[in-house]
C-alpha cells in the first residue's frame, strides 16, 4: 500500500476569513487566553512556527503597551522581518501577558513541560490541530504553514499585489511567492478577462 494513501500531501491551504473567525470565537468561548494570543500572533505575524514560538514579551510590549509593529530576526534566513499587530491581536496578547506575568526576556508562550523554555514547534502544531478540529476541519489538512499563508493569501486575493506579499513573507524571489501562494494561470487570466482597453 502506498505510504501516502488517504493522506493529505502537498502544501497546506490557508484558512479562510470565516474559519479564522470561527477559531477566534471558539478560543474566546473556551477562555483559552494563551491559545487566542498565539493564534492572533500566528495570523498577524506571518512567521514560521520556529520564529513564532520564540517571541519574547520584549518583542511585543513596550512601556506596558502592545507594539503596533514588531521586528523579529528570522531563524531560517537570519534576516529581520516586520509585521503589524491588529487591535484584536494587541488586546488578546495583553490579556494573556497580564495573566502570564514575567519580564521582557520571558517567552510569550512558555512550555509547560520544559521549565524555562518556550513552547516547541511540535506542541504548536498540536495546538493548531486542536483549533481546526474544534471548528469541524480535518487536522491533517492544515499545518503551521497554513497560519503563515492565511493573511497573505487574503491580501493577495484582495489586492493582487504579489510584490507586497513577497515583502511580507521576506521572499527574495517572486517565483517563491508565486509557488507559495499557489498562483496559477487561472489567477492571471481572471483580471485579464475583466480588463478592457
Amino acid at each position: 500500500m502506498p505510504w501516502n494513501k488517504g493522506r493529505f500531501i502537498g502544501p497546506k491551504p490557508p484558512l479562510t476569513p470565516k474559519q479564522v473567525l470561527a477559531i477566534c470565537l471558539h478560543l474566546q468561548r473556551e477562555q483559552r487566553l494563551r491559545d487566542l494570543a498565539l493564534f492572533d500572533l500566528a495570523i498577524d505575524g506571518k512567521l514560521r512556527g520556529c520564529d513564532l514560538v520564540r517571541l519574547t514579551i520584549g518583542h511585543l510590549v513596550v512601556n506596558g503597551a502592545a507594539r503596533h509593529r514588531v521586528t523579529v530576526i528570522q531563524r531560517k534566513t537570519e534576516q529581520p522581518v516586520r509585521f503589524e499587530l491588529t487591535d484584536e491581536a494587541r488586546e488578546s496578547v495583553l490579556a494573556w501577558l497580564e495573566l502570564r506575568g514575567g519580564t521582557l526576556d520571558n517567552d510569550v508562550s512558555p512550555s509547560r513541560s520544559r521549565k524555562g523554555q518556550h513552547l516547541s514547534t511540535r506542541q504548536y502544531a498540536r495546538l493548531l490541530g486542536e483549533w481546526v478540529e474544534a471548528i469541524g476541519l480535518g487536522r491533517s489538512a492544515y499545518g503551521t504553514h497554513s497560519m503563515r499563508r492565511t493573511k497573505v493569501a487574503f491580501i493577495y486575493k484582495r489586492t493582487g499585489n504579489l510584490r507586497a506579499v513577497q515583502i511580507l513573507l521576506d521572499h527574495t524571489k517572486p517565483e517563491s511567492t508565486v509557488r507559495y501562494l499557489g498562483v496559477g494561470a487561472e489567477d492571471a487570466l481572471t483580471p485579464s478577462e475583466a480588463t478592457e482597453i
